[in-house]
């Protein structure tokens, strides 16, 4: 991990409790190599981290069960490749994550592709019984439906089907980081209302005030309503470049790691997952060692 990027907590945000939960899902999308992303996080010493930050316990309940895509035709539903396998595996996903929350838990879920946040999302509103707060970091939409997708990767329309099923709102969601947006999703998210940062407006605001306009737009619930999704795309390649489908142009380092601090600092946060890292395209293994740094972040780590 990079020295001095962060070195000290506030244990008023840390868990006593995390569940940690892998997902090596790589039917959502046409790339293969984000199925080996939950061991690379592992492997970048997350539960070092963790417990560095005192946390009294760390579940790890190992990696879900999921069908490689060789050992199954490419099923497709209305142009959702893999639609029956991939909701399977996000029915088991929920479970585990409701489970977590209710005895407790803290769930860090790791991808996988992106498609997971299905599961996730679901488990985590029935938990709660309430809609969560979103804060969705991604430098693409993933707001495609089977209508309106290209290449019908299911990767690029969780956030559609977490709408659809009512596992979280418009008024609560907010996309940041975007800068590759297809004509389809650009329409759709200004018709459904929903926030969305572009890499531009983050350039002419900063960070900071996105964040603080995103938390204010989320965190209305108060404790623990606020699920952070991260595809680490949303990050520069030149940062992160083992991911799925990298784009030029993203977050800088520091600007990810303020995203995270400012989130524990709100003390909202109740959940979080990573996705699409790949370390076939990874550089030894950076953009795992950055996934811990950026959840570490996220539970309450500072520089100071």
């Amino acid at each position: 991990m990079a020295t001095g990027a962060i070195s000290d907590h506030r244990s008023a945000v840390t868990p006593e409790r995390v569940d940690v939960i892998g997902v090596p899902m790589d039917l959502g999308a046409d790339r293969r190599g984000v199925d080996m992303g939950p061991s690379a996080i592992r492997y970048a010493r997350l539960r070092e981290g963790l417990e560095a930050l005192g946390i009294a316990t760390i579940l790890d309940h190992g990696n879900l069960a999921v069908p490689v895509p060789e050992s199954h035709a490419a099923q497709a539903v209305k142009n959702a490749k893999y639609l029956p396998i991939i909701l399977s595996v996000c029915d088991e996903l929920s479970r585990l994550v409701e489970e977590a929350i209710r005895e407790g838990g803290f769930p860090i879920v790791l991808g996988g592709d992106h498609s997971i946040a299905i599961g996730t999302l679901a488990g985590v509103q029935r938990a709660r019984k309430a809609q969560p707060g979103l804060i969705w970091i991604d430098a693409h939409g993933d707001i495609n439906t089977p209508l309106t997708s290209p290449s019908g990767n299911v990767h690029g329309m969780p956030v559609s089907i977490a709408l659809e099923e009512h596992h979280i709102s418009v008024e609560r969601t907010v996309l940041v980081g975007l800068r590759d947006v297809d004509a389809p999703e650009r329409t759709r998210i200004r018709e459904l209302g929903v926030r969305a940062f572009s890499m531009s407006e983050i350039d002419r605001l900063g960070m900071e005030r996105v964040m603080e306009e995103a938390l204010a737009i989320v965190g209305a619930g108060g404790p623990r309503s606020v699920h952070v999704s991260f595809d680490m795309d949303g990050i520069d390649p030149r940062e992160a470049p083992g991911v799925g489908t990298s784009v030029p142009g993203g977050l800088t380092y520091r600007e990810a790691h303020l995203a995270m601090e400012m989130v524990a600092s709100a003390n909202v946060l109740g959940s979080v997952e990573v996705t699409e890292t790949n370390p076939i395209l990874d550089e030894h293994n950076r953009t795992a060692q950055l996934a811990v740094e950026l959840i570490l972040s996220a539970l309450g780590k500072t520089i100071l």
